[in-house]
């Protein structure tokens, strides 16, 4: 099938200010022909669709790198806490009680909120019914990174046993839905995985070629707390575990010193940057500029809905990008291109996933489209694009999303999911938890 979307004004986010009027030639999943102008007479005979884009911009898909979305559920619930007051009296106790139609309820809430507001790849860490939600993945046509989020406090029969699901979990889904999901390993954090079992999941990483996703260094009571235990800073603890021989994607960072921002930068691995929900729990401020001044892949996560309070991928680039210019009273620290980077290619090779995040032939046709024709994204031309995209766009001016070339949001109705129902079934559900 050839899809043909013409009238657009493109941002292939390749180069700076790479934005022009123009269309795009999808066959086989992947953009074929990205140009100005519009389509030949040739072209139109040969597509099997044409969509006509309407002046709207046609933008790569964004990329969320750190969630859990089956606690789309509790959003709301335990504001004003600090994170292990929260994850104590709140997110674990109602947890424990999750069932599997609410742990997949939740889950479908989340994608369609991400979808909506125009995440096309997400990363969820999750510890119940994985092998469902990569099926709902497969179903629904989404791209993903699944994690089997583990908790080491635990007996080792019982470590090894989380282990193992890990890793048969692995071998039945990474490369399914023609390559769309793909499945890491994911200790929770330093804090609730012994030394032993994390390096039990270095060796596990190596054995089977798995990235890892893990929380570190996310408040500075965790540190702290690390240091006194075992003598020596959690980054710092994790290479001398093995962690860091393997692909590594680390969500937070807040709290890195030189030594252990040196560590991240030898091993080539990646930081998820969560501003709201680290503002929203009161954890801190990662060191954004150190990161890219070290040229560290830097992508951008929301965390849960119980702690950001939403997935809307526009919002935490306007945070990621207004606060570090606050924090170092420099607004030269952040600057729109770069900020798209890290919400579309950054966020895709953090997750290790390839070609994709740019509009270029021979990428993965994950895209957006968004109406400009609203107050806050006035003036529209050219020259205000990449502003706009981070400054004044909101999720909910997405109108179409395209995932492997097959569109799963369209004229802003959802193909694959029955809206209505998801929602109400989740205000029942919910109303036993918060």
């Amino acid at each position: 099938m050839t899809l043909i979307i013409h009238s657009v004004t493109i941002i292939t986010l390749e180069q700076r200010d790479d934005i022009f009027q123009g269309y795009v030639v999808i066959e086989d999943h992947k953009f074929t022909k990205v140009a100005k102008g519009s389509p030949t007479e040739e072209e139109q005979q040969t597509a099997s669709r044409i969509l006509d884009g309407k002046g709207k911009w046609l933008m790569p898909g964004l990329v969320n790198t750190h969630g859990h979305l089956g606690s789309a559920l509790l959003r709301g619930a335990g504001d004003d806490m600090p994170l292990m007051t929260w994850l104590k009296q709140v997110m674990w106790p109602n947890e424990a009680q999750f069932d599997h139609k609410t742990v997949l309820t939740a889950v479908q809430v989340a994608m369609m909120e991400m979808i909506k507001s125009g995440t096309t790849t997400f990363l969820d860490m999750y510890h119940l019914h994985m092998s469902d939600i990569a099926e709902i993945v497969i179903e629904k046509n989404l791209r993903a990174v699944l994690c089997r989020g583990m908790i080491g406090q635990c007996s080792q029969a019982e470590q090894e046993k989380k282990l193992a699901e890990s890793t048969t979990f692995f071998k039945n889904y990474h490369g399914e839905g023609e390559g769309r999901v793909s499945i890491a390993l994911a200790p929770h954090a330093p804090y609730t995985c012994p030394p032993a079992f994390l390096k039990r999941v270095a060796e596990t990483a190596g054995k089977h070629h798995m990235m890892i996703h893990t929380h570190v260094s996310e408040t500075r009571n965790e540190v702290d707390k690390h240091v006194s235990e075992y003598g020596i800073r959690p980054i710092l603890h994790l290479k001398e575990l093995g962690i860091f021989e393997h692909p590594v994607l680390l969500a937070h960072a807040v709290h890195v010193d030189e030594t252990e921002l040196t560590i991240i930068k030898e091993a080539e691995a990646a930081i998820s940057h969560n501003p709201i929900s680290n503002l929203k729990l009161g954890s801190g401020i990662a060191p954004l500029k150190q990161f890219h001044a070290l040229g560290i892949t830097v992508s951008l996560g929301t965390d849960s809905t119980a702690s950001n309070n939403n997935l809307d991928l526009f919002e935490e680039m306007r945070m990621a990008a207004l606060l570090h210019k606050g924090v170092n009273e420099d607004p030269t620290v952040t600057n729109a291109f770069d900020i798209l980077k890290m919400a579309t290619s950054q966020g895709a090779t953090s997750l290790q996933i390839e070609n994709t995040g740019v509009i270029a032939p021979g990428y993965q046709a994950d895209f957006i489209l968004i109406n400009p024709a609203t107050p806050h994204l006035t003036p529209n031309n050219e020259g205000t694009i990449m502003s706009h995209l981070v400054y004044s766009c909101k999720g909910s001016d997405v109108t179409d999303v395209f995932i492997n070339g097959s569109p799963v949001y369209e004229n802003e109705e959802l193909r694959l999911f029955d809206e209505e129902k998801l929602l109400f079934n989740a205000n029942l559900l919910a109303k036993k938890f918060i």
